[in-house]
């Protein structure tokens, strides 16, 4: 008589695929176990016996550590989808009947998205679903927020990329220019235009060279044979757009910082440095909740509808 075991194992193939994905996921048998509420030895029998099923290898163990095998990697591409799918099928159900009226929305983004880029759609989702809870996380530099993805503690990301992943999709939706900054009576607010010849003598503010701005503005700099000099290093757009105000410095910033009401003088540099997008950021594959999905149409409908003009004069 043939044991009865396969069939048993074929009716929690959920149970099985879940442990499988937090395993992958977060790379750990105990962490998997702590987030589906189960006992470490009740996820590792699940994957044992996932494993046996399907007559692979599906994690290399290597101390407390985990990785997936090439196997593992193909399975979790097949699984993670179904897998979040199952779990959010009553909500994704009360979605299609229109009833999208609860749940959670995570949004990974870093500080000058969520002051300049964010706030309108943000406006219009919440009036529209003032019931689903809304948390956004401000993420410091791309890595920050990849990392946020592919941990599953966003359902998406919302930013500027000039380099996308493999497993990363990246859907751009909006376009802003580049622009020089300077304090009112700084010797360049006279001028009609300016060069990177004329900037390079000044010290510029800058965030951190860890992050894309700096990179960029020391890219373009080399490849005209330049160099810039360095000023204050500050973080955040809004920082930056006081110190120069102040005559601390002046700086290269991303138009979607300006409003046109700042005591600056601006400059366009589309000459030298490339337009910066700001969009859509997802995990390859990932199944997107009915929140998620209607948060991104409104960020869609939003920049297509009325895309933002730039600095006033």
């Amino acid at each position: 008589m043939a044991s009865p075991t396969p069939i048993y194992y074929k009716q929690n193939r959920l149970k099985q695929l879940r442990a499988f994905c937090h395993a992958a996921r977060t790379g750990s048998i105990s962490e998997a176990a702590e987030k589906i509420f189960l006992s470490q030895p009740t996820v590792s029998l699940q994957i044992q016996a996932l494993e046996r099923e399907l007559e692979t290898v599906l994690f290399e163990r290597r101390g407390p550590k985990i990785r997936l095998t090439p196997e593992g990697e193909a399975l979790y591409k097949l699984a993670q989808p179904l897998v979040e799918g199952m779990d959010k099928l009553h909500e994704t159900f009360a979605a299609q009947q229109g009833l999208l009226e609860s749940g959670e929305l995570n949004i990974a983004a870093g500080e000058s998205t969520i002051l300049y880029v964010l706030p309108e759609p943000l406006r219009r989702f919440t009036e529209q679903y003032p019931k689903i809870r809304i948390k956004l996380h401000n993420v410091t530099g791309g890595r920050d927020g990849l990392s946020r993805l592919r941990a599953d503690e966003a359902d998406f990301a919302v930013g500027a990329m000039m380099e996308v992943p493999d497993d990363i999709v990246y859907r751009p939706l909006v376009t802003y220019s580049p622009a020089l900054i300077v304090p009112l009576d700084h010797p360049l607010a006279k001028k009609q235009a300016v060069t990177l010849e004329d900037i390079a003598p000044y010290g510029l503010i800058l965030p951190p060279p860890s992050l894309t701005t700096w990179r960029m503005v020391d890219l373009v700099f080399r490849q005209h044979n330049l160099k810039f000099k360095s000023g204050l290093e500050a973080g955040g757009w809004e920082v930056i757009k006081k110190y120069v105000e102040m005559g601390l410095g002046i700086s290269i910033v991303t138009d979607v910082c300006l409003t046109g009401r700042e005591k600056l003088v601006t400059f366009p540099l589309d000459d030298y440095f490339p337009k910066r997008t700001y969009g859509i950021v997802l995990r390859r594959g990932k199944y997107l909740s009915p929140q998620a999905q209607r948060f991104i149409e409104t960020m869609e409908s939003f920049y297509t509808a009325a895309p933002p003009e730039g600095p006033a004069a």
